[in-house]
């Protein structure tokens, strides 16, 4: 297929999923709508934790810490100085930022590079482990993140959390920053940076003999990851509207987590199709937690049996099809054009 076939056909996608969402902003419920904005939002935080685990080898838990720094950033920002009086009620607010209001942009901006700092700040020390250690001491800074939270009340608000967040988030906004984000790491990933990253991941001490500076490049890929998951924070802040230290445990690590394994590792195409198909069945499975009455029986609705599903479907995946759903495969117009010549001379010769 020529290069001018591929840019007419990708022109052609872009606009129907422009048209779907005018559509979709129009037309859908509230709800449906919530669900698109989240798999914009899953599939943002899924593509910067494949870029750390996926296409660097490092095994980290600490993306729900990173997200709650974003989160905590631009819901700061975006209130009031009136929102910020009434609302901090067990103490006032920390003065310089009482009154310090920006636009949605740049809050979103900011909780992404505090969210970079702060995982600047973490890898310089925390790099130097591998494997499941690595794993381990990321997860241990996402709790002390949360515990300073839940603690810094006059910046924070504490265990209170924070209410009445401008809901900025909708779909143009949620999809144009999964556009920046893919867009921005595929680029990484195409140049030379991307090479090392991937020679890191696949054998990191033949990288350093061929004189790849692994920490640098470690450390970049970590800061990069930890800046999307701020953004993804932010964003779910201002979908939302209510934030507090609660939700952002591990198991909101475990559920991106879970995107980036089905997705496959090493796919960019694959965590996007991993969003879809999980963010959905995780709104559709919320009917096995309700309690089920079909007349001459009756189930009682069991908290948190979805999670339960989720975690044998993902151990399932780990155990038997540890590739996922596209492996290290990417979507590509020459690909789809080559599957479908390819059936169609199979048919040819079986007619033949």
């Amino acid at each position: 297929m020529s290069k001018s076939s591929q840019i007419i056909l990708s022109l052609i996608s872009i606009a129907c999923l422009i048209a779907f969402l005018f559509y979709a902003q129009s037309n859908f419920d509230a709800y449906t709508v919530r669900i698109l904005n989240l798999i914009a939002i899953n599939a943002i935080l899924a593509v910067s934790l494949n870029l750390i685990y996926g296409f660097t080898g490092m095994f980290s838990l600490g993306h729900a810490g990173f997200m709650a720094i974003g989160a905590y950033v631009c819901a700061i920002l975006l209130l009031s100085p009136e929102q910020k009086q009434m609302m901090w009620i067990l103490q006032p607010m920390f003065g310089p930022l009482q009154n310090l209001q920006v636009p949605f942009f740049f809050a979103v901006v900011l909780g992404g590079i505090c969210a970079a700092i702060l995982g600047l700040v973490i890898a310089i020390p925390v790099l130097r482990l591998g494997g499941d250690y690595l794993g381990i001491a990321t997860l241990g800074f996402a709790e002390i993140i949360r515990v300073v939270i839940t603690n810094a009340t006059p910046i924070t608000n504490g265990s209170l959390g924070i209410k009445g967040i401008p809901q900025y988030a909708n779909l143009w906004w949620n999809y144009g920053w999964l556009a920046f984000t893919v867009a921005f790491i595929v680029l990484l990933l195409k140049s030379n940076t991307g090479n090392a990253l991937c020679a890191i991941r696949d054998d990191e001490i033949a990288a350093k003999t061929m004189g790849v500076n692994t920490f640098f490049y470690r450390t970049l890929s970590f800061t990069i990851g930890a800046f999307f998951a701020g953004v993804g924070g932010a964003l779910t802040a201002a979908l939302i509207s209510t934030i507090d230290p609660k939700m952002f445990n591990f198991l909101l690590t475990f559920n991106i987590l879970m995107i980036v394994v089905a997705g496959g590792l090493g796919s960019i195409t694959g965590s996007i199709i991993g969003s879809v198909i999980i963010t959905v069945m995780l709104e559709w499975l919320r009917i096995v937690e309700q309690p089920i009455d079909f007349g001459f029986i009756h189930i009682p609705g069991i908290p948190g049996l979805r999670m339960v599903i989720f975690s044998i479907l993902l151990m399932g995946i780990i155990l038997f099809w540890r590739s996922g759903l596209l492996g290290t495969r990417e979507f590509s117009w020459n690909g789809i054009y080559r599957f479908f010549k390819k059936n169609s001379e199979a048919r040819s010769g079986d007619r033949s």
